[in-house]
């Protein structure tokens, strides 16, 4: 790991660190070269249970990304099959590893312990247009439900579809059945009317798990400041991530200072309780002092420069996302 200041090394230790989102279970059954073990430390990608236990990291929000569809593929195959790759991680390594379903089961993480894993989908694909099938995955341990990814579906169309339209009515009524289920709604990928019709229709704190400011670096990607004010307004979070074309225009100068001016700006605009992480690890690529789970601490040093006080510091690693998967997931 790198040296960091002990000031830095220590807040970060004592903190509740909760990451947004990462991709990393695609890699857990993706073909050689890039498929990996993740029970085992690797020098291929970003995560994997020993990164993630160095790092600190208490509760990690797993999406079940399938990719760009292509033609004859399955994404309903692709999330089951992302699904299954977490089962068989705790299997492995069940002191390592284990599942959130409800907030009790948040509640419990402690530091010394197993990883609280949230699974997600990026995108609903899956689903294939069937209101049924979230009640399968619901089952299965789905807490977390990005609507799109960046193309339309059949839920609302994601950034880079063109349009302005905002939810389908089987969107609308996904989001009252994730309410009603206690599962998250995620707006990060959707458009700007996707957004709107999520805010005006959810009766629960929805997320932006890995979206920065526009303001700050002009991406469609990135949420805009009336928007980062009305998910703060619902209660919500928005976690800052590491994607390096949505920290900075000029990718290759993308660094942690950029991503410090994002959590300065969605702070001045939001307050404090609504900003977090979200990494995006194992589906970008982030500047080279984030391009590890064991660099969260650099983030702390960062922040701690900046003059953050050490509570507020611990808002903004996990205690933010932390309180508003309580206030959302079923209780038992």
């Amino acid at each position: 790991m790198t040296d960091y200041d002990p000031q830095a090394i220590e807040l970060y230790r004592s903190s509740f660190v909760f990451d947004g989102h990462c991709d990393t279970l695609g890699d857990a059954i993706a073909p050689p070269p890039r498929g990996r073990d993740l029970t085992q430390r690797s020098e291929k990608g970003h995560l994997d249970l020993p990164r993630m236990r160095a790092g600190g990291i208490n509760a990690q929000i797993f999406a079940c990304f399938p990719g760009v569809v292509r033609l004859n593929a399955c994404p309903t195959q692709a999330a089951l099959l992302r699904l299954e790759a977490f089962y068989d991680l705790m299997r492995r390594a069940p002191e390592q590893v284990t599942l959130v379903r409800t907030a009790d089961d948040l509640a419990a993480l402690t530091p010394d312990g197993p990883i609280g894993g949230i699974l997600g989908l990026e995108g609903v694909e899956a689903l294939a247009g069937e209101m049924h099938l979230l009640y399968t995955f619901h089952r299965l341990g789905v807490r977390n439900i990005g609507l799109t990814w960046n193309p339309r579906n059949a839920a609302a169309d994601g950034v880079a579809a063109g349009s302005a339209f905002g939810l389908t009515s089987f969107g609308r009524e996904l989001v009252e059945a994730c309410n009603a289920l206690g599962i998250m709604i995620d707006v990060s990928h959707l458009n700007d009317a996707g957004v709107a019709d999520v805010l005006a229709v959810s009766e629960k704190p929805i997320i932006a798990s890995h979206s920065n400011a526009r303001a700050v670096s002009d991406h469609v990607r990135n949420l805009a400041d009336n928007q980062i004010r009305a998910i703060a307004d619902k209660g919500g979070v928005i976690g800052v991530t590491f994607v390096s074309h949505f920290l900075n225009p000029n990718v290759r100068e993308a660094s942690l200072n950029d991503l410090l001016d994002h959590i300065d700006h969605i702070i001045q605009i939001a307050g404090v309780e609504h900003v977090g992480v979200g990494s995006d690890f194992d589906g970008c690529l982030p500047p080279p002092e984030l391009d590890s789970g064991e660099k969260y601490p650099a983030i702390t040093q960062g922040l701690l420069q900046r003059g953050y006080a050490p509570e507020d510091i611990r808002k903004i690693l996990g205690e933010n996302f932390r309180r508003v998967f309580l206030e959302v997931l079923p209780a038992q």
